[in-house]
């Protein structure tokens, strides 16, 4: 899987002392968190793992201060848990969670179609349209982190659409916990994943543009049960394959 951080130290520029400091800092902190974010996403540390922090400090040019703190936010969006006093390690989603995280999902992002219908405007359909060829892009050129980021921001951008900032809360709450296996998802090699999710996501603007927000309530709802059905195959997948390489290994 791609990652974001590069094999070797890119150190992210630290901020400069004076005027604007503030918002420099910031700044930095959100470039550690999308970062950090990303690598853990991608897979890069195994389900169930500790966080490798010294690793990552290296990687990332900056001190285990920083490093932390992001980690804090992970653990908040339920990426991975923080352990008193040994660290932190990527939150491990058994089939059970998986299922129940994603029916979840899949009702939240329905309600969203079907609000966002009655209200969105022709500009946020057509940046919205610009998102989806974006992606598509990144689908040609089989780049899962660029076509994941995008994705991301389509569905999102559905959920703003709506108008309801209950429904978003609860929207970002769930959808930091799955974010990890909803990558992983497009891997699952008993079906063609993602040729299948580009071509639900056609639908989904089709749908949007015609403001047929029943239609679309359906085709997301959908959408993040196909989903759920590949992150179930994925799983079940690396679980078969964890017995052969540690065999392997012996």
């Amino acid at each position: 899987m791609k990652s974001a951080i590069p094999e070797t130290g890119v150190p992210i520029t630290q901020p400069a002392a004076g005027q604007g400091g503030e918002r420099q800092e910031a700044s930095l902190h959100g470039e550690i968190l999308l970062r950090l974010r990303d690598h853990v996403v991608e897979g890069n540390i195994p389900d169930g793992a500790r966080v490798p922090e010294r690793q990552l400090c290296e990687m990332l040019g900056i001190s285990r201060t920083p490093l932390r703190e992001a980690l804090k936010v992970l653990a908040a969006e339920g990426l991975i848990e923080l352990l008193p006093n040994r660290g932190a390690r990527v939150r491990q989603l058994g089939q059970r969670d998986i299922e129940e995280l994603f029916d979840v999902m899949a009702g939240l992002e329905s309600l969203a179609g079907r609000l966002a219908c009655e209200v969105i405007t022709d500009e946020e359909i057509i940046a919205i349209e610009r998102l989806h060829y974006d992606m598509y892009g990144h689908y040609l050129h089989r780049d899962m982190h660029g076509y994941f980021q995008i994705n991301q921001r389509i569905h999102e951008s559905i959920v703003a659409a709506a108008r309801n900032e209950t429904l978003r809360a609860a929207y970002a709450n769930f959808a930091g916990r799955i974010r990890r296996i909803r990558y992983s998802a497009n891997f699952a090699r008993k079906r063609q994943r993602w040729a299948e999710a580009m071509r639900e996501h056609e639908a989904i603007l089709d749908a949007l543009r015609r403001r047929a927000g029943s239609e679309l309530s359906d085709v997301l709802f959908q959408h993040l049960r196909n989903k759920r059905t590949a992150a179930i195959e994925h799983l079940a997948e690396a679980q078969d394959a964890a017995p052969e390489t540690a065999s392997q290994d012996g």
